[in-house]
């Protein structure tokens, strides 16, 4: 049965499932395991078996399309990956915005020392040493630098 109807089978679900070779071939295998279940039920005749088949194949596939069609869109992983971990508030934003906005503001000097001290985790010996500075000078400049942010938020608030 397999080998006499399974070709036109696929044919006809790819079709009925927008060119899903996927979809076409689960439907397809779905069909022949509901003739191996019922095979009672299906006629002797060739062509009569051939339109029981289609009649089944066409059936399942109607009931793939309402199932798919009920359940909501599915996402990939790479889509949850895009997700913010977390929702701010309109306080953390308007902070976060702040924070930006007086670190752009700041000398290029006191930047990079901010830099080195906070995104890359240097000690300011080693961040003075890196730079090219006296260790008073990266201390100085950190000093300057955090307490414009400091009081850019506490003005926000």
């Amino acid at each position: 049965m397999y080998s006499d109807h399974s070709r036109r089978l696929l044919k006809f679900l790819t079709g009925l499932t927008d060119g899903r070779q996927d979809l076409a071939e689960d439907l397809l295998q779905e069909t022949m395991i509901r003739a191996w279940r019922n095979l009672e039920s299906v006629p002797d005749q060739p062509e009569n078996t051939r339109r029981w088949l289609f009649t089944v194949a066409r059936r399942l596939a109607i009931d793939a399309a309402r199932t798919r069609s009920a359940r909501p869109v599915e996402t990939s992983a790479l889509d949850l990956a895009r997700m913010p971990a977390t929702d701010y508030t309109s306080g953390e934003v308007e902070a976060i915005h702040v924070f930006r906005q007086t670190v752009d503001g700041l000398s290029r000097a006191h930047r990079t020392v901010l830099a080195e001290l906070y995104l890359h985790g240097r000690s300011t010996g080693e961040a003075a040493q890196l730079l090219g500075l006296p260790v008073g000078t990266v201390k100085s400049r950190a000093h300057y630098a955090l307490r414009a942010v400091r009081d850019a938020l506490s003005a926000a608030n």
